[in-house]
């Protein structure tokens, strides 16, 4: 049998719904620590004032069987409970951060089901130096496409695109220059490190969306091509344990909890 790079059964396709009526579709992927396994995405897959974004639940598109992925099996997850949001999400600096973790419980999985998860171990660390236009990959959905058959993502390439480890123009994120479209928010971007196990991969960011100039000329400028992604530290602060106090930390991010239910 083939294998499968386990990096496609880390990256999980995210539907979105209120109630029974489907909204949208995005991007995410798993993220244990120590006995505890999230799903990471976007905020804004989550919730989103400005546009009037409020899910009550997810869909998560999983597989049951390694050696037969076409075998899928639909995991529904709802966002709230007695009222308040189950998922945490980060500020920085007063301002929020497009990232949010969502604590899956795995009793709710079923018996058999083939996934991957990043660790803490795949975080890149003073030894794992990210260069200018380090290659790197961004599996997710773009616009919901993925292959419908074995129910994989599609792998997106880019490079860095501003110095990694700076906080491009103050915010806790850094460039890539990569075609990325509306669905893939959530996803990981990930650059290739062989010493990993099992997931062969560092996890330099999450993808939150493409950037543009406002004053662009829509007939004349081409749009830049470059995106924002947030660096991945922020889920070691999502990620503590309930007991521990979320401080902020030497980057100036705390967690907290997700928004209460919308009215009506």
């Amino acid at each position: 049998m083939r294998s499968i790079d386990p990096l496609l059964l880390a990256a999980v396709r995210v539907s979105t719904f209120d109630g029974p009526r489907g909204l949208t579709n995005a991007s995410g992927f798993f993220f244990r620590r120590d006995e505890r396994l999230y799903l990471v995405s976007s905020r804004h897959v989550f919730i989103d004032e400005a546009s009037g974004h409020h899910p009550d639940r997810i869909e998560l598109e999983l597989h049951g069987d390694e050696d037969n992925l076409a075998d899928s099996i639909a995991l529904s997850v709802l966002l709230y409970r007695n009222g308040r949001a189950r998922w945490r999400q980060g500020r920085d600096a007063g301002s929020e951060i497009d990232v949010a973790v969502l604590e899956i419980d795995e009793s709710d999985l079923p018996n058999a089901v083939a996934l991957a998860a990043f660790t803490p171990d795949h975080l890149p660390g003073a030894a794992d130096p990210v260069v200018l236009g380090q290659a790197l990959l961004i599996p997710g959905f773009p616009l919901g496409f993925h292959d419908a058959l074995h129910h994989l993502p599609v792998v997106r390439q880019g490079i860095v695109a501003s110095p990694y480890g700076w906080r491009f123009q103050g915010k806790g994120w850094f460039l890539t220059d990569a075609r990325t479209h509306r669905g893939i928010s959530g996803a990981p971007v990930v650059m290739r490190a062989a010493d990993r196990r099992p997931l062969r991969w560092l996890l330099l960011g999450i993808h939150s969306t493409r950037l543009d100039m406002g004053n662009r000329d829509l007939i004349a400028d081409e749009s830049l091509g470059l995106n924002a992604a947030w660096y991945p530290d922020i889920l070691m602060t999502l990620t503590r344990p309930d007991g521990e106090e979320h401080e902020q930390d030497a980057r100036g991010e705390r967690a907290e909890p997700g928004a209460r239910a919308p009215l009506g």
